[in-house]
């Protein structure tokens, strides 16, 4: 037999790294003087850059990935995994692996998997071995799940004086990264994932440089590195897409009910593009009910057209929510649902889910009954439309349903007396608005204003999943709760260590309710302090997550409390229809058992995109806001100390609620020492202090549109202390410590 390269290739491809020289030679069956013929090949193969020989003298093809490597799991695909190198130096895209359990599987009954298998999630790594089946498919055999690695992050590709550079998104980020390989299509301000080397080069860190996302450049930026950094999914699949183009209206009949006659109206912010909750009032005519109300909310029947296990569900799961940023909105499900057949538009049929409730006159429900059926919104009214409505000046847009505004309005009275009584937390907080052009451009920062109209809304929202919640509950049905918790002693410690500061205080020896809370925000607002103890209570809250347990909503004095009312953009409501769908023999799409097993998981999964979304909008804000401000660096600004820590202090506008860092060092020629109890930075050697809540005067040095950070220094002076004893004021005494003053060099945009 003559030996031939082609033997060779053959030898190695899809046993990569497995035979050496020897091997190789016991695998093709040469021997004696055949091995000098084979050494031979081998170099000529080694020399063409068809082959690769290792450190260990193995050999592979050299397209092929190493014998044994480690993979990170990327996606779950209806239970098989698949992932990709942790480090990959090929040409295009990493290649896809499907993982597979290793030699370690269980013995025991049934099938079973091994435990690092049945531990590995997506964003999982694992030492793997390498092998290709003859379809092609590379299978990735786990040999050991290991820990968190090199995490990627999300930076700009630029060029200075060093050559190209990676400048990390991230305000966290102290330091710029010199990648290691630089592909070849790359531009300056290209946008990209890298992981760090953990190496340096001399005075450089060293990174990979992962993937390239977009560019970084233009007025848009801002809202695609939030996304990106997040790690939000973008966009959907073809198959979600003719999914969902498929649809059609569902048609009356069966448990559906017409409820077409139902004068229901729509009210939403004036730039909404989707409508997905409607309302209507109406006076109780039952004797019995004297003053009483019948209110209905009319949502969006999602469950008709997303069912469980389709692509579309499939996708909205993963997603989690909606994510809403200035200049764009990155949709739970695709346009033909969110903004055409689940979208409550004027004078036009479309599938709902609906609640009618039964309220006396003090505003408390007596009865409510769930139904689902085909509406037709009579009006679509801003929030200013409905509120001149309720005024008794309607617009032409209100004009023609002024009597159902009227009796909308009068509902809204009643619940209000129950919600007063109730006394839910009421920190009321300003809400800002970032106004962006079509080019990306923010052309100014506004404060939202606040009707009757939107608290009306919001009270009909509440009580309809409330009505929700105790529907499920009333028949011992699973589904998913909105759990807010009280708050922890921790982190009331925090907020009542810093009050007395103000001359405030919140004893941690009653028990902690809305209603000491809401006195507390009232002593602050004599004192106009009502946003700054606003912002310390609403840190101290636990965070609102969702449940496959039971429990009550804090924040609104609620026992009962699931989201109901935008299964457009919250995979929650979506399950909650599903539930009450099967509970109240809606149809034939409710609840499945499949979808009950995991409903846990999915309560963690949607809490988590849930986070990942408030960080994503937050994120793209600040960068949107830092651009706007990037012209006006040097400008004086009227602000709020409203953070403060051992190296500065946080503080907010007063025009913009722009947040900004006055960095301790630039605070002046001595030290300030940060008091924990006080939540102030006191003057070592003067005691002046600068103190949480102040109300100072701020110069803007430094503004970073890619980190949204934003750098101010101090215009106001420290309010007086007394010095320590020892030291007299304002002296140069042993133990001072010098800063480097306000103009201090900064080694890179932070």
């Amino acid at each position: 037999m003559t030996l031939t390269r082609d033997d060779i290739l053959k030898a190695v491809r899809g046993q990569p790294d497995r035979f050496d020289n020897k091997g190789l030679a016991r695998t093709l069956g040469v021997k004696g003087e055949a091995r000098r013929e084979l050494r031979g090949l081998l170099r000529e193969l080694e020399g063409d850059g068809l082959i690769i020989k290792s450190k260990n003298k193995t050999y592979r093809e050299a397209d092929a990935l190493p014998g044994v490597m480690v993979i990170q799991v990327t996606e779950n695909d209806d239970g098989d995994l698949f992932g990709t190198p942790e480090t990959f130096k090929g040409d295009g895209a990493p290649p896809r692996l499907l993982m597979r359990e290793g030699s370690t599987a269980s013995k025991g009954k049934g099938r079973g998997k091994s435990q690092d298998q049945a531990s590995l999630t997506v964003g999982s790594r694992a030492l793997c071995r390498i092998k290709q089946r003859e379809d092609g498919q590379l299978i990735a055999t786990v040999m050991k799940v290991l820990g968190e690695g090199p995490s990627k992050h999300l930076g700009v590709l630029y060029k200075g004086g060093r050559g190209w550079r990676i400048q990390p998104v991230s305000k966290k980020a102290r330091h710029d990264y010199k990648p290691v390989k630089v592909p070849a299509t790359s531009e300056e301000g290209d946008l990209v994932f890298f992981r760090s080397t953990r190496k340096n080069k001399g005075d450089d860190r060293l990174a990979d440089i992962v993937e390239t996302v977009g560019s970084a450049v233009g007025g848009k930026s801002a809202s695609l590195i939030s996304l990106y950094e997040n790690e939000i999914p973008l966009g959907f699949s073809d198959e979600v897409i003719a999914e969902a183009k498929a649809l059609t209206l569902p048609e009356i009949g069966g448990p559906r009910e017409d409820l077409r006659k139902l004068p229901l109206i729509t009210i939403d912010p004036v730039d909404a593009k989707d409508f997905d909750d409607a309302i209507f009032a109406r006076p109780d005519d039952n004797p019995k009910n004297q003053g009483g109300w019948i209110c209905w909310v009319a949502i969006a029947d999602v469950a008709a057209f997303v069912t469980p296990g389709s692509e579309l569900d499939k996708a909205a799961r993963e997603k989690g929510n909606s994510v809403y940023l200035p200049d764009r909105v990155e949709p739970m499900l695709p346009h033909e649902l969110s903004s055409d057949l689940c979208s409550l538009r004027p004078h036009e049929d479309r599938a709902c889910m609906a609640v009618r409730m039964v309220y006396d006159k003090h505003g408390v429900k007596r009865k409510h009954s769930f139904k689902r059926g085909i509406m037709r919104s009579h009006a679509r009214l801003t929030y200013a439309q409905a509120q001149a409505g309720f005024d008794g000046k309607p617009g032409p847009e209100a004009e023609p349903v002024i009597d159902i505004l009227q009796n909308v309005y009068g509902a809204y009275m009643a619940l209000k007396k129950a919600r007063s009584n109730r006394e839910p937390l009421a920190i009321e907080l300003p809400e800002r608005r970032v106004n962006v052009n079509d080019k990306g451009e923010v052309t100014s920062i506004t404060i939202r204003e606040r009707f009757d109209a939107h608290k009306l809304i919001e009270e009909f929202m509440v009580q309809a999943n409330v009505a929700a919640a105790e529907a499920l509950d009333a028949k011992n049905v699973q589904s998913i709760v909105r759990l807010h918790e009280p708050p922890d002693r921790m982190k009331l410690q925090g907020l009542t260590d810093f009050l007395p500061a103000l001359d405030l205080k919140f004893s941690l020896g009653e028990r902690a309710t809305p209603a000491r809370f809401n006195k507390l925000l009232e002593q602050a607002k004599v004192k106009d302090l009502e946003e700054t103890v606003g912002m310390a209570v609403l840190r101290s809250q636990s965070q609102a997550v969702y449940s496959a347990g039971k429990g009550g909503h804090f924040g609104l004095n609620l026992t009962h409390y699931a989201h109901f009312t935008s299964p457009i953009r919250r995979y929650a409501d979506l399950i909650v229809h599903r539930a009450l769908i099967a509970l109240f023999d809606l149809g034939e799409d409710g609840t499945t058992k499949e979808e009950l097993s995991p409903l846990k998981e999915t309560a963690e999964h949607i809490s988590s995109t849930e986070r990942r979304a408030m960080t994503a909008e937050r994120d793209a804000t600040d960068r949107y806001v830092a651009a706007f401000l990037e012209k006006k660096v040097g400008a004086e600004f009227d602000a709020r100390i409203t953070g403060t820590t051992k190296f500065g202090l946080f503080i907010t506008l007063t025009e913009t609620g722009a947040d900004g860092l006055i960095p301790a060092r630039s605070l002046g020629r001595e030290y300030f020492a940060f008091d924990e109890k006080t939540k102030s930075l006191i003057g070592v050697e003067s005691g002046d202090t600068y103190r949480f809540g102040r109300l100072v005067k701020v110069k803007l040095l430094e503004a970073t549109p890619v980190t949204g950070g934003l750098i101010f220094e101090m215009v106001s002076k420290p309010e007086a202390g007394k010095p320590p004893k020892g030291r007299s004021s304002r002296s140069g005494g042993p133990g001072r410590h010098k800063s480097k003053g306000a103009k201090h060099k900064r080694k890179r945009k932070s």
